[in-house]
């Protein structure tokens, strides 16, 4: 992936286009001394420019790698992904910069990445692209992509060891009381319990992707431990019975069977019509929320499952 993305973005152009503003900066109004641009929300967050980015991004990634946050004001994910890249920033001490780019203030860069849709991040190591993802992601899987780019860097970038050096030591989060008594329902077999206190959680906070998943694998696990599994035998042979293809999916996936409870599924889709088919619908698109949404099996489903309704 990172030789990939190396090869497909060429920063130059942004380099030139800095050392032209450079040499030609627009005069201030009335004569007045000129405004530097705004910076970001600390001492680790920048906000950059075209003609900033060559010293605040290329540069600067000689030391420590830089992460650079493409956003627009009018964005909803952004400003989800945005304030956890800046509080993790911040919390790093500098071992890595956050860069943040307007593309609408700063088209030539989001053209220089390829930016197709935003929220787009991309780390940048020894004036290199070398990672990036889009989307607004969930915390916990930003911290582990953050520390798999230190780790894989920490021997070429001198100012990570450096930076990491004088940081203090990190103070423990403190757990969310909404996640712990989810968890404790959980662990005394209540699915019931844990299954309302996720709901409650994506109630207040619909775009929670840690609720949203726990809630699915609860739903989930509920189910299969309930399942008779003798129902795929009476599913094979009354594939008109939407209640037995739900409950033999359940069980098919509990043993494993992705491709085939996937299947079974689509085929009671391509079956049903009306209330039916939304059952089966929504119970599919449950068992999608199992996986990652990059699972090439849920991928093919996905295409499947659209082309069987439409």
């Amino acid at each position: 992936m990172s030789a990939a993305l190396s090869r497909a973005v060429d920063l130059s152009a942004l380099k030139a286009r800095a050392e032209a503003t450079n040499r030609a900066p627009a005069p201030a109004p009335d004569g007045a001394a000129p405004v530097a641009p705004a910076g970001g929300g600390g001492a680790f967050v920048i906000d950059v420019t075209e003609a900033t980015f060559q010293a605040e991004v290329v540069e600067r990634s000689l030391e420590v790698p830089v992460v650079v946050d493409l956003w627009a004001e009018w964005c909803g994910p952004c400003k989800q992904l945005s304030p956890v890249l800046e509080r993790l920033a911040e919390a790093a001490n500098g071992a890595w910069i956050l860069a943040k780019v307007d593309v609408d203030a700063n088209p030539r860069i989001a053209q220089v990445f390829g930016v197709q849709s935003i929220p787009t991040v991309v780390a940048i190591a020894g004036g290199q692209p070398v990672e990036a993802f889009q989307g607004a992601q969930p915390e916990p899987q930003i911290r582990q992509w953050l520390a798999s780019l230190l780790d894989a860097l920490r021997d070429r970038l001198p100012g990570i060891r450096a930076a990491e050096a004088g940081a203090p030591e990190p103070e423990p989060e403190p757990e969310d009381p909404r996640f712990v008594a989810a968890e404790t329902a959980l662990e005394n077999g209540d699915y019931d319990g844990a299954a309302a206190a996720y709901q409650k959680i994506l109630d207040e906070e619909p775009a929670n992707e840690q609720a949203k998943a726990a809630l699915a694998q609860v739903r989930f696990q509920a189910r299969a431990e309930a399942a008779d599994p003798s129902v795929v035998v009476r599913a094979d042979t009354s594939p008109e019975d939407v209640d037995a293809q739900l409950a033999a999916a359940d069980v098919e996936m509990a043993q494993g069977q992705v491709e085939k409870a996937f299947d079974r599924l689509l085929g009671a889709v391509r079956r049903t019509s009306g209330s039916d088919r939304d059952r089966v619908r929504t119970h599919l698109v449950e068992l999608f929320g199992l996986f990652p949404a990059d699972d090439p099996v849920v991928g093919k489903a996905r295409r499947d499952l659209a082309s069987a309704l439409y």
